[in-house]
């Protein structure tokens, strides 16, 4: 092992102890604002979702303190570490929170960044009364701990069928309820090592009510292991980098020159950047989507037109490899990893929207019917181009013997290089919280968070968003 390899954990904790608000640029912050708007929006879309509704029951029938808000209807108190768990579960229940991206040619996304530190920042900075500038700052480290670490791991993490939005998330969390804490970089160590112990989330789950619950376990695991840390629980000292630790144990190893002297360097947020969701399903699929609603409304193709669509694209989509583990979708989950069915969608409605990810929806004759003209397979040549491009090729056969090519954008809607505007933004905020909260309270939900660093207590912020 090289020398660098170790003291990971140390730079860790001193740069979480050390970072200051005024580290960050106004770039920064504004950033973290939108990925916050869209965190609690996003939760909120979620709490009526049946696993929100499982968990949030379970959490009820349990004794303890009732410190930290379930956001949405109620305005109910559960412990710290069952907010985190619940309110994180609501976050990716509908796959709609934001992704971290990658430009790294051996792997092609990151991990879900803001849902971890969201969830477990909120339910600690609450009971502690924090301010709006401390909610920011540890927001601020904890995402980049997660994107960093996930950028340092081996890419046989996700091969081997990791999901990183619980095994690198659950550290987003701890840092961030570490800094809320004002935990000691001694303490911080400990909850860092505590957090890989706790570390764990498989693919295998995609499409089912699980995935969302990795996330929701990140926040939850974050805090318990912060919260043990403050009092005195120790861990090893390297359980990141050290031999035996979580980089080798989960992956085989990892880069430390994207991590060692990396964090802040610059911050990931800023790049390589984050992508808000336009769609409520696996970021993978975006490009296509957009191509072939641009296909279907360029050339106003109707459903009965279609013979049938050929997708290519590259193995960082499809399974084995790629996130998408459905050839055909039989429920609204398996659709958010289904090429077929998010074809199928666009055909058949021109959208695909929360009301479009449905059980009713992905079981209806039509639905069905569509998705057995869709073929998506590998091409060599844009598997070629590395798993950090996210390409498809889209041929749409109509049975009157006409083919329509189209091809994804290399700045598909929502990524870094082509962001959902301040309009866009508050649109997706309204649809996602429109079940919840009336239009006046989304509004003053949307400026409070604009002006977040204001913001006396956050509690505030949550006593609006608890609906």
């Amino acid at each position: 092992m090289e020398e660098k390899d170790l003291g990971i954990v140390e730079e860790v904790a001193k740069f979480v102890e050390g970072t200051k608000y005024e580290d960050f640029s106004p770039a920064i912050t504004s950033l973290a604002k939108r990925c916050i708007t869209d965190g609690v929006g996003v939760i909120l879309a979620g709490t009526e979702e049946p696993c929100v509704q499982i968990a949030r029951d379970w959490v009820l029938s349990l004794e303890g303190k009732r410190e930290s808000t379930l956001l949405g209807k109620g305005k109910t108190k559960v412990a710290a570490p069952f907010a985190a768990l619940v309110n994180g579960t609501a976050g990716h229940a509908l796959d709609w929170d934001d992704t971290a991206l990658s430009k790294s040619p051996d792997r092609a996304l990151l991990v879900h960044p803001t849902m971890p530190p969201l969830a477990a920042g909120m339910a600690i900075a609450e009971p502690l009364r924090l301010s709006g500038r401390d909610f920011l700052t540890a927001f601020l480290v904890g995402f980049e701990i997660e994107c960093k670490i996930a950028a340092a791991i081996h890419p046989d993490h996700w091969v081997r069928g990791f999901h990183s939005s619980k095994t690198c998330g659950i550290f987003g969390a701890a840092v961030t309820t570490s800094k809320l804490m004002n935990l000691s970089s001694p303490q911080i160590k400990n909850a860092v090592g505590i957090a890989a112990s706790m570390a764990s989330g498989i693919m295998l789950n995609f499409g089912t009510m699980a995935k969302p619950l990795h996330v929701g376990q990140a926040g939850e695991g974050g805090v318990i292991a912060a919260q043990l840390a403050s009092r005195g629980f120790e861990a090893h000292p390297e359980a990141l980098g050290g031999n035996k630790g979580f980089f080798h144990a989960f992956a085989g190893g990892f880069d430390p020159e994207e991590i060692c002297g990396k964090l802040g360097k610059p911050f990931s947020i800023i790049e390589p950047g984050v992508s808000i969701k336009p769609y409520p399903c696996g970021v993978v699929g975006h490009p296509a989507m957009d191509a072939m609603l641009s296909l279907v409304v360029k050339n106003a193709i109707q459903p009965d037109d279609v013979d049938h669509v050929k997708v290519s694209t590259g193995s960082n989509v499809l399974a084995p490899k790629g996130p998408f583990l459905y050839k055909k979708a039989q429920t609204g989950l398996q659709g958010k990893f289904c090429v077929s069915f998010q074809m199928a969608s666009m055909i058949l409605r021109r959208k695909a929207g929360p009301s479009e990810f449905t059980d009713e929806f992905a079981q209806s004759p039509a639905v069905q019917e569509m998705m057995d003209r869709v073929e998506a397979i590998v091409d060599p040549e844009i598997d070629a181009l590395g798993e950090d491009r996210i390409f498809s090729l889209i041929e749409v056969h109509l049975k009157n013997g006409r083919v329509v090519k189209g091809k994804t954008s290399e700045h598909y809607r929502g990524g870094p290089q082509n962001p959902l505007g301040r309009i866009e933004l508050e649109e997706k905020f309204n649809d996602a919280t429109q079940m919840v909260l009336t239009p006046g309270q989304a509004k003053k939900i949307f400026a409070t968070i604009e002006s977040l660093e204001k913001l006396d207590s956050i509690g505030t912020l949550i006593e609006m968003a608890a609906g």
